[in-house]
């Protein structure tokens, strides 16, 4: 194993030359990812804890209990003990700024997960030791592979009984299609669980139970020189441990930094986030280990695209999350912006680069989920939030308004077409104008894709789950006073459309507009009928190009108009 200094050395090699070197080097951003109740959002904030930003973690199991997760700030998570959005959090630990990102783990909200991985430098993977590698954690992992994002592995739940730990390293192996180099290792499992061996720094730190409060009592920790009084203390459990490491000392890969950094290889670590147990050793892998911000691609308005350094000069960031609502009593919208280049400071001029037109937030923030800090400075890598009335969607870039700065606009920022469709119907006729708003609000957001029929009608909810229109007229209840009853639609599925000529998109809309409809873009989609509608269509209209996703179509009419 390579020193820990010489580790974050590697790791943090940027451009000396400019200015805002050193603090990006100080910054790590990454997202939590699992799949439902791997224990994501305990762990969450227990790196919270471990890190000073908290003093008292919140109970994620009761329901009825009066502390909350600090992530989970909607009602309706606090009622369901599951999180439906993705929150941010910004902490200090050892001189780096950490960002970290908790996401959904219900499959019914993963576009915002996906959306949230496109903002982040890594990821932070939670497997349950009882279930191993769940299907939406797979989901999740295609898409941090389809990005090269660095992945660290954490198995949680090691205080239960669960599958042999050699067995679970195989499944994560075959999973992520990488090798997994073990960073700490378990000594027992469930009730004889001892504690974990840390590779790194060569010591045990023995099992106790946590609670929400950390200890400030030093965890008891033997070194592994002393190797006869772990086996007197745990026996066969320590013996076989021991047995497991020297198997993967021969079999696993040595860490190596620039294998990780290009997601060819992920460090594993084991614990109990409940229990504030391995925690300490993952928040220390993040400083040392995790990448630093790297290079973003731009892309150009003849389709080239070029690489922006993180610590260029010219403040730039691109709005990954829009959410409403934050602070229900005025009524706000917060666009969450990556920085991605430069340096952002108070009171700077920004614009946008889709629209040309100034941006003037009210402010700008960093978040403890639903706290907030003025933000003075930020730097590639940090996530703060800008406090505005509109003009701003998901996926727009923001600048400082520079000359060289004319053709900036990040990619990659992906909007699946929805696989299901409500109708909206109002109780109430008196509150068509709070209806009208709150869909505008929350389709901007992500939350829900809201279309408006072509040729009148209804307005119609697509979604990936089910759980999202729940989600929606609920948010429609308790934050526009809006109730309404969502019917079912004959509609399956939507791809959005394009042509190579304005002449030819009317034509197709003039023969199919029963089934066009306009999303929150303004950007035109065909809506489905059945299975094989799109195949039928396509063969009718060789001329016009169907898209999965709307940031294809987004491009497109872009360049052909």
């Amino acid at each position: 194993m390579q020193p820990i200094l010489d580790l974050l050395l590697k790791s943090t090699t940027v451009t000396t030359a400019s200015p805002y070197a050193a603090e990006t080097a100080r910054r790590r951003t990454f997202a939590i990812i699992s799949h439902p109740d791997a224990g994501k959002t305990t762990l969450t904030e227990k790196l919270l804890l471990f890190s000073g930003a908290i003093h008292i973690a919140g109970s994620v199991k009761a329901r009825k209990a009066t502390r909350h997760a600090t992530s989970d700030w909607m009602e309706i998570e606090k009622q369901r003990g599951i999180s439906v959005a993705s929150s941010v959090m910004q902490m200090l630990y050892r001189d780096c700024v950490i960002n970290l990102l908790d996401t959904p783990g219900h499959k019914d909200f993963s576009e915002d997960t996906y959306r949230v991985l496109t903002a982040v430098d890594s990821a932070l993977m939670v497997i349950d030791a009882a279930n191993g590698v769940e299907p939406q954690t797979k989901r999740l992992i295609e898409v941090c592979r389809q990005r090269n994002t660095p992945i660290m592995t954490f198995i949680n739940k090691m205080d239960r009984e669960g599958r042999d730990p050699l067995e679970l390293l195989d499944e994560v192996e075959q999973a992520l299609g990488m090798p997994c180099v073990p960073m700490t290792w378990p000594v027992g499992q469930g009730k004889t669980f001892g504690g974990i061996v840390d590779l790194r720094k060569q010591h045990m730190r023995l099992f106790r139970a946590g609670e929400a409060k950390r200890d400030d009592e030093s965890d008891e920790i033997v070194p592994l020189s002393e190797s006869a009084t772990l086996l007197t203390k745990f026996g066969h459990e320590f013996e076989l441990a021991q047995g497991n490491i020297d198997l993967l000392t021969g079999a696993a890969p040595a860490f190596d930094g620039d294998a990780f950094f290009a997601a060819q290889q992920t460090p594993v670590f084991f614990g109990s986030g409940v229990n504030n147990f391995g925690v300490q050793e993952i928040l220390d892998a993040l400083v040392d280990l995790a990448p630093p911000p790297h290079a973003r691609h731009s892309s150009n308005k003849d389709g080239s695209t070029v690489e922006v350094p993180p610590d260029s000069a010219g403040f730039s960031g691109v709005v990954f999350k829009v959410q409403a609502n934050m602070d229900p009593s005025h009524r706000d919208r917060i666009a969450f912006v990556r920085v991605c280049s430069g340096k952002y400071e108070s009171g700077m001029k920004l614009k946008v680069q889709r629209t040309t037109k100034e941006l003037r937030p009210t402010s700008v923030v960093t978040f403890m989920s639903q706290r907030r800090e003025a933000v003075e400075e930020a730097f590639a890598g940090d996530i703060i939030g800008f406090t505005t009335h509109g003009g701003v969607q998901l996926g727009d870039t923001i600048t400082a308004g520079r000359a060289d700065q004319a053709e900036l606009q990040y990619t990659g920022l992906p909007f699946f077409a929805p696989e299901m469709f409500q109708t909206v119907e109002l109780l109430n006729p008196m509150k068509s104008k709070q209806l009208t708003a709150g869909l505008v609000q929350l389709g901007e957001e992500g939350a829900i894709q809201v279309f408006r029929p072509h040729v009148g009608g209804n307005m119609l909810l697509g979604a990936i789950g089910q759980l999202q229109f729940e989600v929606v007229q609920h948010r429609l209840k308790s934050e526009y006073g809006v109730e309404c009853r969502l019917m079912g639609s004959s509609f399956v599925g939507a791809r959005w459309v394009t042509a190579n000529t304005p002449e030819e998109l009317r034509k197709f809309t003039d023969r199919n507009a029963g089934k066009l409809a306009l999303d929150g873009a303004d950007t035109l989609a065909y809506l489905l009928t059945s299975p094989y509608d799109l195949r039928l269509t396509q063969e009718r209209h060789p001329e016009i190009t169907f898209h999965a996703l709307r940031e294809h179509a987004g491009l497109v009419l872009q360049r052909a108009s």
